[in-house]
């Protein structure tokens, strides 16, 4: 591995650098032969090469598709960039010793799936105290009071529940993006916060499958966390953005 060459990098299956992609997709057409020779055109058209389909599944009207082919492109993996939170990652512990020296007091935080947003796995993973795959939640760290509100919680409730809670941050986990339903909801928290002054008191942070920090801030929040975040990361930015606001 140490030899790819990253201004060229190229998916593979079997073999480094044989091109080969899996797609997995949904055409609104009746199963049978047509509909397999209808995927193979659609990924020929595309730009794949080779295409052959292995699953085919009617879906009640509709065809399920499992299709392998070769992509002929390639990435510049060196010109990639892409804008992160930069900030030291600490452990649990590392964090409550920070927050008694630093700030001398508990740090509260506020979390939940706002709007119509019901998938609290990610929040939990956060929040709870069992925490996932091994990583505990804040509920667990002894400088942080969190409170989880749960699902579909309506903007107005969780800011409200903020001020009453005089909370440092709010956590906001958003799973459903059909039709930007997402960017609405998340429009619309800011807005509220702004209205009520706490933008600039209150430290905002979204996170899901879909987010990306460049997004979280497009939207006018502190941060987002995508995918492979954990407690600890949430936690280490907002004690070092409390922090960094205390001193300025």
């Amino acid at each position: 591995m140490n030899n790819i060459d990253l201004t060229k990098v190229r998916p593979y299956g079997d073999t480094l650098d044989d091109g080969m992609m899996q797609f997995s997709f949904t055409l609104p057409v009746p199963c049978g032969p047509q509909a397999m020779e209808a995927a193979k055109v659609l990924l020929l058209g595309q730009g794949f090469e080779n295409p052959a389909v292995t699953a085919m599944e009617d879906m009640k009207g509709t065809t399920y598709f499992v299709a392998y082919a070769r992509c002929p492109k390639a990435v510049n993996f060196s010109e990639i960039y892409v804008p992160t939170v930069d900030f030291p990652v600490f452990e649990m512990e590392e964090v409550n010793e920070l927050i008694a020296k630093e700030l001398g007091r508990k740090v509260t935080v506020i979390g939940g799936c706002t709007g119509s947003d019901a998938h609290t796995v990610g929040i939990d993973a956060i929040m709870n105290m069992k925490g996932f795959h091994g990583h505990y939640g804040l509920e667990r760290y002894s400088g942080i009071r969190a409170i989880n509100l749960g699902a579909q919680v309506p903007n107005e409730t969780m800011v409200a529940r903020a001020i009453q809670e005089g909370a440092d941050a709010i956590l906001v986990s958003q799973v459903v993006t059909q039709k930007n339903a997402h960017v609405n909801n998340l429009t619309n928290l800011i807005e509220i916060l702004e209205a009520e002054g706490l933008r600039q008191k209150v430290i905002a942070v979204i996170g899901g499958p879909r987010i990306s920090h460049e997004f979280a801030t497009e939207l006018g929040f502190d941060a987002g966390f995508g995918p492979h975040s954990y407690a600890e990361d949430v936690a280490s930015f907002v004690v070092q953005e409390l922090i960094r606001r205390k001193k300025n």
